[in-house]
């Protein structure tokens, strides 16, 4: 089996990036946990060609800026794949992966850890450091995604600066220092900060995102829909196929439109169109118009009230009745 993976370049502009995969040493406490926490590759997944920038990047740590902090996050709107791009990264890496949410319940104990009271079996208490999420992803090989970095507290933020700058630790309570491993990489992802319903966001603190690098994360094109759409569902009939893709780009072009008129509040997510709407077109592939019933149960439900006039606008604009028969081919 071979320990390399070749990263090719979507647009065919770049050379292929070849990259060492990860390997867990067999002697780590827990092995076998981290074994557990490698992704396994989606193969429907459709490389647009955020893999191949993220090789390039670690193509630049490993050959210019090892030891210099390179951390990436990726800002982009719900439902744009981002914590999907990385965590397919990792699985082509075969490296564990560990998603760490950064709500506004998280604090810095959770990420950090605590002393805690245990039994000592002999009918008394002893107290003993427990490890956080983050302390637990540092300690072996990892790819650690802290999701909605956005929405971290002031505590939890001010408690990673020494990790992302050039101090490259984290200092537990308890004195010791748990220096950023050569084989563990720390990523990011994160709404952007406008006026969207992103509950429980706020702009960055400027020291905390100075330490990061970051990249948009777009919706994708109707091409692009149209791959995906066709590798997860194959037997989807072409014409429909073009319907859902259409559908999308109309919205999420209101979605991100500056145009008030026209701007809507809720996007169409890729769960909504990879997932929802061909389970819809399964459920009611019987019904007169199966795409119309799909779209009903399964889109209108999540759109806020005040968007749906314009949800059935671009409907009547796009498709105005689905096609009849059977949405999949037999």
């Amino acid at each position: 089996m071979t320990n390399t993976v070749t990263f090719e370049d979507p647009t065919g502009f770049g050379k292929p990036i070849t990259l060492t995969k990860g390997s867990v040493p067999k002697d780590l406490p827990d092995a076998k946990t981290r074994l557990d926490h490698i992704p396994a590759p989606d193969p429907y997944y459709v490389d647009l060609g955020m893999l191949y920038r993220l090789a390039a990047l670690e193509q630049v740590r490993e050959r210019r800026f090892t030891g210099i902090p390179l951390h990436l996050a990726l800002r982009g709107h719900m439902g744009t794949g981002k914590d999907h791009d990385l965590e397919q990264f990792a699985a082509l890496l075969e490296i564990p992966y560990y998603r760490i949410p950064l709500t506004g319940e998280v604090r810095d104990i959770t990420l950090i850890g605590s002393v805690k009271l245990h039994g000592d079996g002999k009918g008394g208490t002893e107290s003993r450091w427990e490890d956080g999420d983050i302390t637990r992803a540092l300690r072996g090989p990892a790819l650690v995604n802290l999701s909605e970095l956005n929405a971290a507290g002031a505590e939890t933020l001010f408690a990673l600066h020494g990790l992302l700058d050039r101090h490259q630790a984290l200092e537990l309570p308890t004195g010791e220092l748990i220096r950023l491993r050569d084989d563990v990489r720390i990523f990011g992802t994160l709404n952007p900060t406008d006026l969207r319903d992103y509950a429980g966001t706020q702009t960055l603190n400027k020291a905390f995102a100075d330490r990061w690098i970051i990249w948009e994360k777009e919706f994708p094109a109707e091409e692009e829909l149209q791959t995906m759409i066709e590798r997860r569902h194959p037997a989807m009939k072409r014409e429909v196929v073009e319907l859902i893709s259409k559908l999308a780009v109309e919205l999420n072009e209101s979605f991100t439109s500056t145009d008030t008129r026209t701007r809507v509040e809720t996007p169409m997510s890729l769960r909504t169109v990879l997932d929802r709407i061909p389970a819809g077109l399964d459920m009611y592939s019987d019904a007169e118009d199966p795409l119309r019933r799909s779209w009903e149960e399964f889109v209108l439900p999540h759109i806020d009230p005040y968007d749906r006039d314009h949800y059935e606008t671009v409907w009547a604009a796009v498709v105005r009745r689905g096609p009849s028969g059977s949405p999949f081919s037999k």
